[in-house]
Protein backbone atom coordinates (compact mmCIF):
# COMPACT_ATOMS: atom_id res chain seq x y z
CA UNK A 1 0.00 0.00 0.00
CA UNK A 2 1.42 3.37 -1.04
CA UNK A 3 0.40 6.75 0.36
CA UNK A 4 2.47 9.83 -0.55
CA UNK A 5 5.99 8.96 0.62
CA UNK A 6 4.84 6.17 2.94
CA UNK A 7 3.93 2.58 2.32
CA UNK A 8 2.98 -0.40 4.43
CA UNK A 9 5.03 -3.56 4.19
CA UNK A 10 4.42 -6.96 5.75
CA UNK A 11 7.37 -8.85 7.22
CA UNK A 12 7.90 -12.62 7.13
CA UNK A 13 5.95 -12.99 10.39
CA UNK A 14 2.89 -11.21 8.99
CA UNK A 15 3.47 -7.98 10.93
CA UNK A 16 2.74 -4.72 9.11
CA UNK A 17 5.15 -1.78 9.26
CA UNK A 18 4.70 1.72 7.92
CA UNK A 19 7.90 2.89 6.21
CA UNK A 20 9.02 6.18 4.67
CA UNK A 21 10.11 6.02 1.05
CA UNK A 22 13.30 7.95 0.35
CA UNK A 23 13.28 7.35 -3.40
CA UNK A 24 12.47 4.93 -6.17
CA UNK A 25 14.53 4.48 -9.31
CA UNK A 26 15.22 2.20 -12.26
CA UNK A 27 18.64 0.70 -12.96
CA UNK A 28 20.66 1.87 -15.98
CA UNK A 29 19.57 -0.95 -18.29
CA UNK A 30 15.94 -0.54 -17.19
CA UNK A 31 15.54 -4.16 -16.10
CA UNK A 32 14.81 -3.53 -12.40
CA UNK A 33 13.08 -0.98 -10.22
CA UNK A 34 14.25 -0.17 -6.71
CA UNK A 35 12.80 1.43 -3.62
CA UNK A 36 14.92 2.79 -0.76
CA UNK A 37 13.14 3.38 2.53
CA UNK A 38 13.54 3.85 6.26
CA UNK A 39 11.47 2.67 9.20
CA UNK A 40 10.53 5.82 11.16
CA UNK A 41 10.90 4.26 14.62
CA UNK A 42 14.31 2.70 13.82
CA UNK A 43 16.69 4.54 16.13
CA UNK A 44 19.71 3.50 14.00
CA UNK A 45 18.35 5.19 10.87
CA UNK A 46 18.95 2.19 8.63
CA UNK A 47 18.15 2.46 4.93
CA UNK A 48 16.62 -0.60 3.28
CA UNK A 49 16.88 -1.39 -0.43
CA UNK A 50 14.45 -3.63 -2.29
CA UNK A 51 13.86 -4.35 -5.94
CA UNK A 52 10.31 -4.72 -7.21
CA UNK A 53 8.50 -5.80 -10.32
CA UNK A 54 5.26 -4.89 -12.03
CA UNK A 55 3.42 -7.32 -9.77
CA UNK A 56 4.55 -5.32 -6.73
CA UNK A 57 6.54 -8.17 -5.20
CA UNK A 58 9.52 -6.78 -3.32
CA UNK A 59 12.84 -8.58 -2.91
CA UNK A 60 15.54 -7.35 -0.54
CA UNK A 61 18.75 -6.30 -2.27
CA UNK A 62 21.44 -8.73 -1.12
CA UNK A 63 23.81 -8.68 -4.09
CA UNK A 64 26.91 -6.58 -3.27
CA UNK A 65 26.97 -4.88 -6.71
CA UNK A 66 23.29 -3.97 -6.49
CA UNK A 67 23.72 -2.68 -2.93
CA UNK A 68 26.69 -0.53 -4.04
CA UNK A 69 24.62 0.92 -6.88
CA UNK A 70 21.79 1.73 -4.43
CA UNK A 71 24.23 3.46 -2.10
CA UNK A 72 25.62 5.56 -4.98
CA UNK A 73 22.13 6.59 -6.10
CA UNK A 74 21.18 7.46 -2.51
CA UNK A 75 24.37 9.49 -2.10
CA UNK A 76 23.67 11.46 -5.29
CA UNK A 77 20.06 12.01 -4.22
CA UNK A 78 21.11 13.31 -0.79
CA UNK A 79 23.71 15.64 -2.34
CA UNK A 80 21.07 17.03 -4.69
CA UNK A 81 18.64 17.54 -1.81
CA UNK A 82 21.25 19.52 0.14
CA UNK A 83 21.91 21.95 -2.72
Amino acid sequence: MLDDNKMTITDDDGNEHEVEILLTFENADKTKNYVLFTIPDDSEGNVYAYSFGEDGEMVEVEDEEEWQMCQEVLGAFLEEEES
